[in-house]
């Protein structure tokens, strides 16, 4: 079910986005600095937990989710894919899921749903990039990779603003996709790993 699966459609339309950031004289490397920031924008505006603010969270959310696809893509266009771009870029891309969701967490004071959402979130992507550590190709399986979880943020986002009570047992939209993304991605974490073990 993961978004992941559709990076070749949104590789075709990255191509004006890329051919402008090429344009104005920006590399893979300034674009994924500029997607932590933004990323770090939309934390700012979760923590404040204000209607309008949630919706400017998810704008900047998924500005972050296209940032981090243009910069892998202007990285080719430049031919100048790299090993530390590729570091860069996963380390800028945990920065990012920790901070968002960190912002998250305090714009409902819920902390310790947010500590069971970031491990989740941390095992499922530490899952994936050492799989290709040890030979295995970059694994995206799972029930939730990074693009699902920056879409359903993005969307929460604009239902917090909508919905601003309690909807199930006192938790909120925002505690709801806490309680999701400490569930399931423990559960993606262990279905990589089970994936990945197999097949060694």
């Amino acid at each position: 079910m993961t978004l992941d699966q559709l990076r070749p459609i949104a590789d075709r339309l990255l191509t004006p986005f890329v051919a402008g950031a090429d344009r104005v004289g920006l590399t893979p490397n300034s674009v994924s600095v500029i997607s932590l920031a933004v990323a770090a924008a939309a934390a700012a505006a979760f923590v404040i937990a204000e209607p309008l603010l949630y919706v400017a969270g998810s704008v900047f959310v998924f500005a972050n989710g296209w940032l981090d696809l243009i910069d892998g893509a202007l990285a080719r266009r430049q031919e100048t894919a790299s090993a530390g771009g590729d570091l860069l870029d996963h380390v800028i891309d945990r920065y990012a899921d920790l901070t968002i969701i960190g912002g998250l967490a305090a714009g409902v004071d819920s902390f310790a749903l947010g500590f069971l959402a970031v491990t989740g979130v941390l095992m499922t992507s530490y899952l994936g990039t050492q799989i290709q550590a040890v030979g295995l190709g970059r694994a995206y399986g799972g029930l939730v990779g990074r693009a699902d979880r920056l879409a359903l943020i993005g969307v929460a986002g604009v239902g917090a603003a909508v919905v601003s009570g309690p909807i199930v047992g006192g938790f909120g939209v925002v505690e709801l996709l806490l309680a999701f993304f400490a569930v399931i991605g423990h559960i993606t974490a262990g279905q990589r790993f089970w994936g990945a073990w197999n097949d060694l």
